[in-house]
Order: structure tokens, then C-alpha cells, then sequence
């Protein structure tokens, strides 16, 4: 969430931030608030001054008193006494429920877009970076992934939704072990060459979670939950890595800290429905590979830079077309201040497809999941900053090797990186 200090101090620079991502956020109405409560906090600390004074000056009174009173003689409770108490008692609890409405619109505002990235609301905005390798050209009709994937009896669209519905995969043999062999060789990628730490971590987490990445209040139409117990599918594990580190108090000579996880990753996109839905192109249930990082607030570009780097180095050995675009202030997502996403040319459809949003949200996790840094100078603490990337994600990179490595035979080469991990499988057939 935002700093409230921040928001007094400069809400001018906060709403024009906001705006600039088509945000009509009430900061206007959380000030009102906040203004209201540090009110009522003043007048209740005088209040108690003044009832401790009252109190003292009776107990004086006593003191003085006493040695001539009768032995059932019980002190007055003064008048100005019982109104100070009557006071606080309506105060007080008017400043809890204006702390609770403060709380609330907090967790409902979003993250200032850095000042670096393009304003505008929509993906016509965003501003291409760089494209790598180059699109395939056939000397054939190229067919779409579903297609190639029920030729080769690889994917079964048909059993997976009269099982679950629609919008679920299938993977059957060969294409099994390829979906396996795909997220496998990224974890050993990116634990090998990039120094993450590899985790396992649970598929269901709790509201309080949810909530400290972002996902909650906003989306939560749009994840799976098992109401009996209150905990969520993961919609990415981006959540539960994150939430290693809620609540706690972390040494900053330990930063920058980095995960990787491989996870299935659950999400019901309840505004989706109609678009993209053929194949693998929008389902409820994929893999993904996530990273995540912990860094101080002086190296996160840095760190943000270098993740883009190795969400890259997955596609280029992969040998798969790719583009790099910033997203502009209308297109991030609602926990983050600056987002690179990555986009796969798939040559069967003729088009580009999201494989990867690598994402800083500076300090704003953190805030919300109360993860702390204590100085290694023993001086202070602050709110490290998190980033997130995917590295990267499936269903889409297996769509852009079926339909790039197609061959006119029907059959598919398997990208040479992953032949190790197909036990020597070299074509699909």
C-alpha cells in the first residue's frame, strides 16, 4: 500500500500518479479522514491529561482528608472527571472505526506508476523495447497450436472439459513430458546460472496472503476459493513466495534475497470469457515459472533490469521470436510502479503472445505484508522493495513451440535446449 506520510505530504503528486493510470481513487475522502482521526487523537490525549490531573488532584484531596473522614467515608468522583471519562468513551471508539475505513481505502489504491514509464490506458500506449530473433516463415500453411496438438494426440481438449469444463488442458504423452521438460529446464536455468533459490511452496494460501500482494480487495472475482476454509488457489507464486517474509524483521546484509518456483496456477478471469479462448490461449489452469525478489530500495531498477535479462535468456535458448514492451501507467497492474512484459511470436495464428510481466512494486508488497529491514548499521528500519517476473510462463511459450517449430510433415522439432530434458526425443511424431 502507499505511505500515508507520503499521501499528506504531497497528495498533489500522489493523485497526479494515480491519474495517470486512470485511477479515481478517493484521496481526497482518506485525507478527510485521516485529518478527522489525528483530531480526535489530539483532543483524546488532552482528555486524558486533564482526567490524570483531576484524578491526581483528588487523590490529594484524600490524602489531606482521610485522617478526618469517617471510616465509611468513600471519595467523590468529581463531575469534570466523569465528563472526561464520557468524552473519551465516545472518541475512542470513533477512532477505531475511522482507522478501519482508512485501512480499507488503502488496500484499495494502487501503486504510483514510475515516472519513467509512458502514460496513456490502453496497450496502444506502451512503448516496444527491443525484438529479438526473427519471425519464421513458412513455405506451407502453418496450422495453430490446437490443432497440431490434436493431430499429434499431445493435447485433449475434448476430455479435459467434459471433466472440468472449458478452458482447461489436457497434455497426453509426449506432450506431457514437453510441459514437464519446459518448466524443468527453466527452474534448473535459473537456479544454475542466476543464483535463485528454488521453492516448493503451498498451491492454497490465506486472504491475509492475497492481500498483501495486491490480488485483494480488487480481483477477487477473479480467483478460486474454497470458502470452508477461506484460502485461495494461487492465481502465481508470486503470492506465496512473497508471503515467506510476512510479518517478519529481515537483516539487510541478507538483500537482494531470490526465489524461483515452478507452480500450476489457478484463475477464474471472470471478465474473460469470449476472448482468446481456443486452445491454450486463456485457460483457468497453466504452469508457470515465477521469480521474485527482496532488494533495498537503492538496487530494485537494477534488479528489475537484471530479471528482465533472465526471463530473456529463457526464450533465447529456446530459439523463439520475442519483443520487450514497457507498459504504460494505464496498462500495470495494480501493485506495481514499473512492468516490462514479454511477448512470444507465435507463427500458426500469426501473432504475439504475453509470456512474461516482469514487475518492481517498489516498497508497495512490503508495505501491506509488513515485511521490514533492519539497517546493517543498526540504525532504522525500511519497507524493502519486492519484484516479480515470470520465467516464464506456459501455457503460450508451448503454443509458440508448436506452431513455430512445426514441420511440413506434421511432425514438431523439439527446440534443442530441451532435448536433454525429453530423454533424447529430438521430434514429435
Amino acid at each position: 500500500m502507499l505511505d500515508i506520510k507520503l499521501i499528506r505530504k504531497d497528495p498533489e503528486m500522489v493523485k497526479a500518479g494515480l491519474a495517470r493510470r486512470g485511477d479515481t481513487s478517493a484521496i481526497d475522502k482518506l485525507l478527510e479522514l485521516d485529518r478527522e482521526r489525528r483530531e480526535h487523537l489530539v483532543n483524546i490525549e488532552r482528555l486524558r491529561s486533564l482526567k490524570n490531573q483531576a484524578s491526581k488532584e483528588i487523590a490529594e484531596q484524600i490524602r489531606e482528608n482521610n485522617a478526618q473522614a469517617d471510616e465509611g467515608w468513600k471519595p467523590r468522583i468529581s463531575a469534570e472527571i466523569k465528563e472526561k471519562i464520557k468524552e473519551l468513551e465516545r472518541l475512542e471508539p470513533e477512532v477505531g472505526r475511522l482507522e478501519g475505513e482508512i485501512a480499507i481505502l488503502l488496500l484499495q489504491i494502487p501503486n504510483i506508476p514510475h515516472e519513467s514509464i509512458p502514460s496513456g490506458g490502453s496497450n496502444n500506449n506502451n512503448r516496444y523495447v527491443k525484438q529479438i530473433g526473427e519471425i519464421c516463415r513458412f513455405d506451407f500453411n502453418p496450422l495453430p497450436h490446437w490443432e497440431i496438438g490434436e493431430c499429434l494426440k499431445i493435447l485433449d481438449f475434448e476430455s479435459a472439459s467434459r471433466m472440468s469444463g472449458s478452458n482447461f488442458p489436457l497434455y497426453k504423452g509426449v506432450g506431457a513430458r514437453l510441459e514437464r521438460a519446459l518448466y524443468t529446464f527453466m527452474i534448473d536455468l535459473h537456479v544454475r546460472e542466476h543464483g535463485y533459490i528454488e521453492i516448493i511452496p503451498p498451491y492454497m494460501v490465506k486472504r491475509d496472503s492475497m492481500t498483501g500482494t495486491g490480488q485483494l480487495p480488487k480481483l477477487e472475482e477473479d480467483m478460486y476459493l474454497c470458502e470452508a476454509d477461506d484460502l485461495f488457489l494461487i492465481p502465481t507464486a508470486e503470492v506465496p513466495l512473497v508471503n515467506i517474509h510476512r510479518e517478519q524483521m529481515l537483516d539487510e546484509r541478507v538483500l537482494p534475497i531470490s526465489y524461483v518456483a515452478y507452480t500450476p496456477c489457478f484463475r477464474r478471469e471472470a471478465g474473460s470469457y469470449g476472448k482468446d479462448t481456443r486452445g491454450l490461449m486463456r485457460v483457468h489452469q497453466f504452469d508457470k515459472v515465477e521469480m521474485v525478489k527482496f532488494t533495498s530500495p537503492e538496487g530494485s531498477y537494477g534488479a528489475l533490469e537484471e530479471m528482465l535479462l533472465h526471463a530473456e535468456s529463457v526464450l533465447k535458448l529456446l530459439k523463439l521470436p520475442y519483443r520487450v514492451s514497457e507498459l504504460c501507467a494505464g496498462e500495470i497492474s495494480f501493485a506495481s510502479s514499473k512492468t516490462y512484459d514479454i511477448e512470444v511470436w507465435a507463427g500458426g495464428i500469426g501473432r504475439w503472445l504475453e509470456v512474461a510481466s516482469i514487475s518492481n512494486c517498489e516498497d508497495f508488497q512490503a508495505r501491506r505484508a509488513a515485511i521490514r529491514c533492519k539497517r546493517k548499521e543498526g540504525k532504522g528500519t525500511f519497507y524493502p522493495h519486492t519484484l516479480n517476473g515470470s520465467g516464464v510462463a506456459l501455457a503460450r511459450t508451448y503454443c509458440a513451440i508448436l506452431e513455430n517449430y512445426q514441420q511440413k510433415d506434421g511432425t514438431v522439432t523439439v527446440p534443442h535446449a530441451l532435448v536433454p530434458y525429453m530423454g533424447g526425443i529430438e521430434v514429435i511424431r
